[in-house]
This record gives C-alpha cells, structure tokens and sequence, in this order.
C-alpha cells in the first residue's frame, strides 16, 4: 500500500564522524547562541562524559517543535558519549515561566500530572536508556513538594538577589507592562535554579540546556550552585528559531506546530517541512536532522544549482517525519501525497492518513447524494453552480481520479473512509467528507 516503509532511506540518530568534538559539531549546525565559557565547555565535552540535563514544563499536552530542537541537542551530546537526564517539570508546569506579555493561566494539579506523564513519554522517545550512558527522567515535583515554604525561603530564596531577579528580560519585560507580574512567575527562576543545585547534588549534572529565551533561568542554576557548592558549572542557550523571512518559526495559521499526532497530524506536519523556504532548509537539516556535514553540503550545492527540484526540502521532511513520527506513518504521508498531487492510487491510502491529507486541503462534509456540480461549489474549487457545470463540460474535472462527463454524477465518498477527492485543473483540490 503505497511507499513501503523499508524502502525509504531515513538517517538513524548517529554522530557525526567529521567532528571530533561534540562541540564544534553544536555549533556548526547553529546550536551555540549563548553559553557560559566555551573553551572550557569544549574542553569538557571533548573529554569524559558528564552529566547534562534539559527541563521540559507541562503547560501544555505536547511538546512543540521548539521542544525538538532541545531534544535532538540532547540526542546529540548522548551520542558522543554523555549523559543525559530529562526532566519534566511537575512542580515549575504548576507555575509556568513568565511570559512576555501577560500572566498564564494556571492548570489544575490533575491536569499537570497528566500532562506530566505524556511529556515524559515523548521526551523518552528521543533518548537511549541503554548502555552506560542511558538516560534517566526525572521530575521536580520529586523535590520540591517535600519543601516547605519556610526551607525553601532559609534554604534557597536567601542566595537570591531581588536586583538580580529583576533584570532577566522576562520579568524585566513584564515589571514594564500593565499587566506586571505575580510573586508567582517571579518565583520561577528560584525554583528552576533548585532543579540544578539538586540535579549537581544528585547525579553530579554540571550542564544544563535550553533555549536561548531561557537564558535567566539557566544561569539561576549556574549562581546558585556557585554560590552554595562554590563549584562552577555550565549553560548552554539554543538559538531560537526564526524564518530568513522574519516570520516565527513553527507556527501555522497561528497554531504550534505539535509532536502529538493527535494534535498535528503526520501528513500537517510532514507538509509543514515540505514548504521549507530555500533561504531556510539547510539550516534546518543541519538542526533537524542527523545526516553528516558532508551530505548537507552536497544538499546546499542541490539548492543553489537546482531549486526547483526542492531535493532539500524533500528530505528535510522524511528525516524529521521519520524521526518524530516513524518511518511507517513517513512512507504513508508520502504515498498520500503522491497520490494526491502525482496521479498515484488514491485506493491504495489508508483511510486516517487520507483523512489527514483532505483535512489540509479546502473540503466539506456533504450529505450522501451530493451530485458534482454541489460539491464543486460547495468545496469553493468553482464560485457558482454555472462555472461547475462549464468546468465540467470543458473536461476540467475529475472525480477520485477519473474525468467526470456528466454533471449529475454523484460524489459517493468511495475512497477509503467514506471520501472523495475533487479536481479541477491539474493541481486545484479539494476533499468531500460524504456524511
């Protein structure tokens, strides 16, 4: 049934072997925008394995592809040896990290556990828990809820400074709003700052990573532990990403761009890759992926000599599919779209990656008995019930694959899962949901 999963080439997470240093690999794919001392982290990584970690909140019921660039910087360092804990925030999602512009809404505790344990499950499905350096996940909700105020006040709050606090751009950003800020938000670097001194006390984790918009709330980790061990340790800020364009990164129609396939499909989010712009695709294979420099660069020839190939984006899109969602649900979202844009075997899809690919195009749900002419106009491939009928009569139209003559042909939804497939021209679609 369409593309077999084994026959695509897909990279599996692996060093690359151009790089001696993990190091100068980060920041050749653009990973490095912000750290504490480099020469020393690079001396560091290039030598035994230490302990890092990276901490995701449950503010919401998946991880964003923000989440992923965070991951994979993880996958990477575990690669070339090093030992990864994840941590997913019990404790800092019941608060949330203070946003620019306006305060969060706080989640129930029902809801942050569950969103707790679906988080855990994603981040998991990017780390290896085996060999000596296997990942371990860890919760901070584990520490802090034995905490009283009392001790978190004489035990931690005493080696922060209110001057300090407010200097990080977040809170600095909203001390300056009319919206202000609660103690609560600004509490938040306090309790992330926790994360680190217990995670050094614990399992000896000298490293933490995160966005670069995060940067206040990885150095309260890297002065408290100074402060109180007297020992120094290390951050590392990721770049956040933006298109060549100006636009924000990950965002469609307004929406994020989810790992939950629930939340956004394979097929969405397959096409999200697709349409990489040139100005943007091999920065996004050096970040998304794990092919080697040598093939990026062969990639970036692809893209200045022959742009309308799009061979870039093309592989961008299974490698990050795949990676993400599996190399099945890859070959099946492909097969979609050859079938849909390429003239294949409409029959051959499965009927919720089919459903997945209509969704994305302009569709409707009509009821069963539908003639062509309705559906056309009512799917908005034709303005009116006259320019159906010329459409058709002129041999633009097709029907599930097949050039519709006759305008009281019936749109039966006889494809898999009770749909249809509209055509006018050559590339102008639409999806009938036959209800």
């Amino acid at each position: 049934m369409g593309v077999p999963s084994d026959a695509l080439t897909v990279t599996p997470p692996v060093r690359d072997p151009s790089f001696d240093n993990v190091w100068d690999d980060l920041v050749w794919r653009g990973l490095v925008h912000v750290s504490t001392d480099a020469e020393t982290l690079r001396e560091m990584l290039g030598g035994d394995p230490i302990v890092y970690y990276c901490g995701f909140d449950p503010t919401a019921p998946s991880l964003h592809l923000g989440n992923l660039v965070q991951l994979l910087t993880m996958r990477r360092l575990q690669l070339a040896g090093h030992r990864p804990l994840g941590l997913v925030g019990g404790s800092t999602g019941l608060i949330g990290d203070p946003r620019p512009t306006a305060e969060r809404t706080l989640n129930t505790p029902e809801t942050v556990a569950e969103w707790v344990n679906r988080l855990r499950a994603q981040v998991e499905r990017f780390l290896s828990f085996e060999g000596e350096n296997a990942a371990r996940m860890v919760n901070n909700l584990d520490w802090t809820a034995p905490l009283t105020a009392i001790d978190f006040l004489r035990e931690i709050g005493k080696h922060y400074r209110v001057g300090t606090m407010i200097k990080k751009d977040a809170v600095s950003a909203r001390l300056n709003s009319d919206a202000g800020i609660s103690y609560t938000e600004f509490s938040y670097q306090i309790l992330q700052g926790l994360d680190y001194l217990e995670l050094y006390r614990s399992y000896g984790c000298v490293l933490q990573t995160g966005g670069s918009d995060q940067w206040g709330n990885l150095t309260s980790g890297v002065d408290l532990i100074h402060r109180v061990e007297g020992t120094s340790v290390h951050a590392l800020g990721t770049p956040l990403i933006t298109n060549s364009d100006g636009t924000k990164f990950g965002k469609s129609e307004g929406n994020a761009i989810w790992l939950d396939a629930e939340m956004c499909s394979p097929y969405a989010f397959y096409q999200f890759w697709l349409n990489t712009l040139d100005a943007d695709v091999i920065a996004r294979l050096k970040i998304f992926t794990f092919l080697g420099r040598d093939e990026i660069e062969r990639y970036e020839k692809l893209v200045e000599s022959e742009p309308f190939r799009r061979e870039a984006q093309k592989r961008l899109a299974l490698e990050v599919t795949a990676l993400v969602h599996g190399t099945d649900a890859a070959a099946a979202v492909i097969a979609a779209s050859e079938a849909l844009f390429q003239g294949g075997d409409l029959t051959a899809l499965d009927a919720s990656t089919l459903e997945s690919a209509l969704r994305e195009l302009p569709h409707a749900e009509l009821p069963a008995g539908t003639d062509i002419v309705r559906a056309l106009v009512d799917t908005g491939l034709v303005a009116s019930l006259s320019e159906a009928r010329r459409a058709i009569a002129q041999g633009g139209v097709s029907l599930d694959g097949e050039r519709v003559a006759d305008e009281s042909v019936i749109v039966s939804g006889a494809l898999p899962g009770g749909v249809s497939v509209l055509r006018r021209g050559k590339k102008t679609l639409a999806g009938v949901f036959v209800r």
